[in-house]
């Protein structure tokens, strides 16, 4: 992710407040507090535009779409064939039919070309919300993982594909390139990072951190007027990392997924959520 960074003047300025100790933690602390605050005032489902998405993605659901002129009802997420209640919570995970691990966003691809035979390629372009443009994923990821709520997050680990891709996700969270040498871990690696006053979760270690970011996505950003999914968080993150972009819904996004939901193992799921 994006770091700030000072000029030499600037910086001189921060070590000599840093060095005499005035108001230097006790800001911070401060700041925290206000951010705390803010994030309290604008967490109320009532209030909460995200739901707004949970609702469209469930007409999505019902609605009748493709060659065969079915809904996505008849979709296994990994419960049972239009199970939603739990999915989400155990997701991404193998899929013996498409012989694969998918997260939720592949899967519901892979069920609209497989179940429903619909051509896919407005639905990709669409996978982010914009200015007049709607996003069939975002809702449909709303709903689905609205359904989940309550829950605890299910790693899945037993089979040995789902193994290898968490693997694979760790292997790629501490992994360092792009032009600013940047890796995953260079912004979520150790407690107490911060870009400017946002506090950045550790998700070096399995815990608290890491538990209440995943279990809170997907979510409303109040600074984008938009529902966001985990797909493109991950894909934001690698863009201000000033990586390539990813492809959506590929397999190296599911493969982190993996290893951020092991880390987050336990957290208990509160979604849509609402952030700045």
């Amino acid at each position: 992710m994006r770091l700030q960074w000072m000029s030499a003047a600037a910086m001189a300025v921060s070590l000599a407040v840093g060095s005499a100790g005035v108001f230097a933690q006790p800001a911070l602390d401060e700041s925290e507090k206000e951010i705390e605050r803010y994030r309290a005032m604008i967490n109320d489902p009532m209030a909460n535009p995200g739901y707004l998405a949970v609702d469209r993605g469930e007409v999505l659901w019902a609605q009748k779409r493709g060659k065969k002129n079915v809904s996505l009802e008849t979709c296994d997420l990994g419960m049972g064939a239009g199970k939603l209640e739990g999915a989400y919570a155990r997701m991404p995970r193998y899929f013996k039919d498409a012989d694969k691990v998918m997260d939720l966003e592949q899967r519901l691809l892979w069920c609209m070309q497989t179940v429903q035979e619909l051509d896919t390629a407005d639905v990709i372009a669409r996978r982010f919300s914009g200015p007049g443009r709607a996003s069939d994923m975002e809702d449909l990821v709303a709903f689905i993982g609205n359904k989940s709520n309550g829950m605890k997050i299910e790693p899945q680990t037993s089979h040995p594909k789902e193994k290898e891709l968490t693997e694979i996700g760790e292997a790629m969270f501490y992994r360092r390139a792009g032009v600013m040498d940047f890796s995953c871990a260079s912004c979520h690696g150790e407690e107490g990072k911060r870009i400017r006053l946002q506090g950045l979760p550790d998700f070096s270690k399995p815990g608290k951190a890491a538990q209440e970011t995943m279990a809170s996505w997907p979510t409303y950003r109040v600074s984008q007027s938009a529902l966001r999914t985990m797909q493109h968080r991950l894909w934001d993150c690698f863009r201000q990392q000033r990586w390539p972009a990813p492809d959506y819904a590929s397999e190296g996004l599911t493969a982190l997924t993996m290893f951020l939901n092991k880390q987050a193992a336990g957290g208990e799921i509160n979604v849509p959520s609402i952030k700045r």
